[in-house]
């Protein structure tokens, strides 16, 4: 039979130092004088602080570094390096720019007291040391420091909520531009989609009515050997034989504008992906292609401008669960930047240069498409391109259009489909706008 635990066992060390009080703060005394730092360190145990020693300053430097204090009493006089040469580079060191330093000095000299303050001190003591004003001073330093501590953490809780009322305000307009292009879009679509219909299914009957009029008027042409002097007059006036070689070259352009509206509206359809679920799989080289297509009227060539080129590198990808007008509307966007960065470059590039936008499809993995939009416009700088994806950031002066606006594209590409979207940019060169979109459903 085991013997039985004693009713108060002896307690363990782990046990003495979660039950010891902790100190209400640690700090590192720093002074060449050994009768200094023991008297220094006595007191502020006896005051409940935890205790830390330097007898010079490079091992000060060595300890505030490694674990930096919450305050430090600093010596000025001491040999190699001073109390104002610590302060210093204590100050240019990120991890303990902030620490409070209170200078101890046998000076009271009121130069001294300025050269302290300058080097970046908190306080001054001068020798011999008073008990309560050393305590008392350090507990107005250590109070100033978590004040400033508490300000800080609200700064950063308020910049924290600025940026989440940014990105609401940014999804807001979103949705409300992507609305009110839904609902434009349909009301293009219902009106324009019948008229054209009918158009578009009376070409070729009319066609084949006007060929079968043609056939009548010519085998009357044949037939009447003596034509009335009226009838050949008005033949002439009217200029017959152009009309009819013509006709036929007349009813192929009307057959190609009707065609390309078909298209247009085949396009929107697309884009919108109206009478569908907000989440599907599409094929996202059709989905470039009607962008494009919604596009090709900045694409032509303009005033002085010569017309920009889109290539087409698209591979065989799969299709891609996504929200499809979320999807067009980033691609429709990143396609504007890619046509403004080239309008950017003046007159002068464009007679130099080619006019390009590169579209390019591949999936780099299984479960990953890619989509690379790259073009031959003024590129960015550095400093832009740390920038681009703020919300209502915009290289564009007031009245110029909405800028880059990326923001919105990153949301939809990387905080809504879990993707990637990156960016390389050279100035005079170019820029390639990379996305990376998961296969399957990722959505939130």
């Amino acid at each position: 039979m085991s013997n039985p635990s004693p009713a108060n066992p002896t307690p363990t060390r782990a046990d003495l130092a979660e039950t010891a009080p902790q100190p209400l703060a640690d700090i590192l005394i720093v002074d060449d004088v050994l009768n200094n730092v023991q008297l220094l360190s006595t007191l502020l145990v006896q005051a409940g602080y935890g205790v830390r020693k330097a007898i010079n300053g490079q091992m000060a430097l060595t300890a505030a570094r490694s674990l930096p204090p919450d305050l430090i009493l600093l010596d000025i006089n001491m040999p190699g390096m001073n109390g104002y040469q610590v302060c210093e580079q204590l100050k240019q060191q990120p991890i303990t720019a902030a620490v409070p330093i209170i200078f101890l000095s046998a000076l009271d000299d009121s130069l001294d007291k300025v050269r302290a303050f300058e080097a970046g001190g908190g306080d001054y003591v001068t020798k011999p040391f008073s008990r309560d004003e050393v305590l008392v001073r350090i507990q107005h330093q250590l109070t100033i420091r978590a004040l400033q501590q508490q300000l800080q953490a609200k700064n950063q809780a308020l910049e924290s909520t600025l940026t989440q009322l940014k990105d609401a305000q940014v999804q807001l307009v979103q949705k409300e531009k992507m609305l009110g292009l839904g609902q434009l879009i349909a009301g293009i679509a219902h009106e324009v989609n019948n008229p054209i219909s009918f158009i578009y299914g009376n070409l070729t009957p009319a066609r084949r009515y006007f060929q079968d009029v043609i056939d009548l008027l010519k085998l009357y042409r044949k037939k009447q050997t003596a034509p009335d002097p009226d009838i050949e007059a008005a033949i002439a006036a009217m200029d017959l034989d152009f009309i009819l070689t013509d006709w036929e070259k007349l009813m192929q352009s009307m057959q190609h504008g009707a065609e390309r509206i078909k298209s247009i509206l085949f396009a929107l359809q697309i884009f919108s992906h109206l009478g569908e679920s907000d989440i599907k799989e599409i094929d996202l080289n059709k989905n470039l292609d009607s962008v494009v297509s919604l596009l090709n009227h900045r694409l032509c060539a303009q005033e002085e401008r010569p017309a920009i080129a889109v290539v087409r590198q698209y591979g065989e990808i799969p299709l891609t669960v996504c929200h499809g007008k979320m999807i067009n509307q980033a691609l429709f966007s990143l396609l504007t930047n890619a046509i403004e960065a080239i309008e950017a470059l003046g007159l002068a590039d464009w007679t130099t240069q080619p006019l390009r936008i590169t579209l390019r499809t591949d999936a780099p993995a299984p479960d990953q498409v890619r989509i690379t939009i790259a073009d031959t416009g003024v590129g960015m700088s550095p400093e832009v391109q740390r920038r681009i994806y703020e919300p209502f950031f915009t290289t564009k002066s007031v009245g110029d259009g909405a800028g880059l606006g990326l923001s919105t594209s990153y949301q939809v590409i990387v905080d809504q489909h879990k993707g990637q979207l990156t960016c390389h940019s050279q100035p005079g060169i170019g820029t390639e706008m990379m996305i990376t979109l998961p296969v399957v459903d990722s959505l939130p």
